[in-house]
């Protein structure tokens, strides 16, 4: 990112109105949106349309669009061996007078609904063995594949720098946290992007190169209130996440839990400590 670009204002798009956005979009997809069937998040909104197919709009401010742009979505149509929804087309602008630029992509409309409406689970979900399998057959697939992209997890570019700060300072007993492996990975890899009971998984607009493990431990820690879901997490996805990289990013996920904006009723707060402590013991054997 150029620290010199403007910075957007912050807007919810929870809270703002969208009718004028949802218009644009129709005319230039030349489709119609279910407006009772909006889903509408913090900075982006999704909706069924006419023809049974899915449409995801994004706001995102210049100084979170690196050079590589921000068509992940797109981008990510070449991917093979991935259950996914296909890419049908999009479309992006820039918002007048403001350093913001929206877009919009047509995809198809899975059969499944998201596994949970958050991130993360507070109750196991009921997800058959099929399910596990074509997780690993995805995540595998992925891992095998090249880009010249890079992820940009919370849409901040994941380098050996930035892992060395963060891991730095929460965990400053961790003297290695040198990465020695990057994989494609689809950097959101959180219980709202993955659907159940058919396994697909959407939202691929922060996918690209990064540390290996940075998808499994994504899903793991988001597990953790629920901890037989987490222990299934970490079984599937034990090569991952006992590698060194994986170790260390399953700390960099729980960095954000225990670290200085910890709060008390986060209910991944007192597990995370827990496996925090078991991490750094692996860790420094």
């Amino acid at each position: 990112m150029n620290g010199s670009l403007p910075v957007a204002a912050q807007v919810d798009l929870r809270r703002q109105p969208v009718e004028d956005v949802l218009k644009r979009v129709e005319e230039a997809l030349h489709v119609r949106l279910d407006r009772q069937a909006l889903v509408r998040k913090r900075r982006s909104l999704g909706g069924r349309t006419e023809r049974g197919t899915w449409v995801r709009v994004e706001r995102r401010g210049f100084e979170r669009i690196g050079s590589q742009g921000w068509n992940g979505t797109e981008a990510a149509a070449v991917l093979h061996g991935i259950a996914m929804p296909e890419w049908y087309q999009g479309v992006a602008w820039r918002e007048p007078g403001a350093p913001v630029m929206w877009r919009a992509d047509e995809l198809e409309l899975m059969p499944s609904p998201p596994v949970a409406q958050g991130a993360l689970v507070l109750e196991a979900p009921d997800l058959p063995d099929a399910w596990w399998e074509a997780l690993n057959a995805s995540l595998d697939a992925l891992a095998d594949q090249r880009t010249p992209r890079l992820a940009t997890p919370d849409t901040v570019t994941i380098t050996q720098e930035q892992v060395t700060r963060t891991l730095g300072e929460v965990f400053p007993g961790i003297t290695d946290t040198r990465i020695e492996r990057w994989v494609p990975a689809h950097a959101d890899l959180t219980w709202a992007n993955v659907m159940g009971p058919e396994f697909s998984l959407i939202d691929w607009e922060d996918w690209g190169m990064a540390p290996r493990g940075l998808d499994a431990a994504t899903l793991w820690g988001n597990a953790l209130a629920v901890p037989a879901l987490a222990d299934r997490v970490r079984q599937e996805r034990s090569a991952d996440l006992e590698s060194r990289d994986g170790r260390l990013m399953a700390l960099f996920f729980l960095s954000k839990v225990v670290g200085p904006h910890a709060y008390d009723e986060d209910p991944l707060l007192t597990p995370a400590r827990k496996e925090t402590e078991r991490l750094l013991t692996e860790l420094q054997r």
